[in-house]
């Protein structure tokens, strides 16, 4: 039905990062080899913690949740983007596109909300040591994880409703790699003012509340550290904190540069390179990040490829 230069579409066309077959071929080899390397990384992840009871405990229970959090929102976008590489015609149907705004905008949330969960957790750790197995009981964790799954998924279906509800103009042009908010608000024929608010609203909720609690978590366990007396003890409770540090600091900086201000927003290309990092690059890095400056991570690989390797030896003789 069109009244005007307003209609409802069917399908979009994503543009995508670049029309030169070559750059895409070799953005395919990149890509598909990344995001393989984000599958096999979280999901070893999360296995190594099932397999692993010495890593039973809250922190590993939370890690496990964003690595099934991390994969989840690389699936979300990344086959989608592989398989338009590919094709001549990069297009996605309404209802795919819907699907994916929901999906990488519930996934997205709940990263934020886990990541401050689990700030409260290495505060509770630093700060509250002796108290640390009352306060943090399984209940506690499992209410915690739950609410965070849900809260961000409650977001993402009101900002989905409200965005395709919207009139869309007769260009069905996407200047983007996937269906993100901004740039499908933008196809509105009408004006997008208000939902401009909704977004920024729900930024200062989901990014910026979540990241002022890390803030004033690490503030406590800072302090906490600093009155440490033996350097060992600092160093000790310092390590206990820095892959989370690490992954805080790359997942909140570029959503809160991207979010926070719509109307100072930054150009469709960074815009891309955002999405990317957050599709490809963070979800790949993460479970290194833990793997590598984690002790009791990097002991349970020891352990694990052990017995692989004394169970493939056995096989052999």
């Amino acid at each position: 039905m069109e009244a005007g230069n307003e209609t409802w579409v069917s399908g979009f066309i994503l543009l995508g990062l670049s029309r030169d077959w070559d750059t895409q071929v070799s953005l395919f080899v990149l890509f598909l080899a990344m995001y393989t390397v984000t599958v096999l990384g979280n999901v070893l992840i999360v296995l190594l913690i099932r397999l692993d009871s010495r890593l039973h405990t809250p922190m590993y229970f939370f890690l496990t949740n964003l690595s099934l959090v991390d994969v989840s929102y690389a699936t979300s976008i990344v086959p989608q983007l592989l398989a338009h590489f590919l094709a001549e015609h990069k297009v996605i149907p309404f209802l795919s596109c819907a699907a994916q705004l929901f999906f990488s905008l519930a996934l997205g949330g709940i990263e934020f909300l886990l990541l401050a969960v689990m700030a409260y957790d290495r505060y509770v750790a630093v700060c509250e040591p002796l108290r640390y197995p009352v306060i943090m009981h399984a209940g506690l964790c499992t209410r915690l994880a739950i609410s965070s799954w849900v809260s961000g998924s409650i977001n993402s279906l009101i900002h989905t409703s409200i965005t395709f509800q919207l009139p869309m103009c007769t260009n069905k042009y996407i200047d983007h790699i996937s269906c993100e908010i901004l740039a499908v608000v933008r196809l509105a024929c009408v004006g997008i003012s208000s939902n401009e608010i909704v977004i920024m609203v729900s930024s200062i909720v989901l990014l910026m509340t979540p990241f002022f609690l890390v803030l004033l978590s690490y503030i406590r366990i800072i302090s906490t550290i600093l009155k440490i007396q033996s350097t060992e003890g600092r160093r000790k409770a310092f390590h206990t904190c820095a892959s989370h540090l690490t992954v805080v600091a790359l997942c909140y900086g570029m959503a809160i540069f991207t979010y926070i201000q719509p109307h100072s927003s930054p150009s469709v290309l960074q815009e891309k390179l955002i999405s990317l990092f957050y599709a490809i690059l963070t979800p790949m890095l993460n479970p290194m990040i833990y793997s590598l400056r984690n002790k009791e991570v990097k002991g349970a690989w020891q352990k694990l490829l052990g017995q692989f390797t004394g169970f493939t030896s056995k096989m052999v003789i």
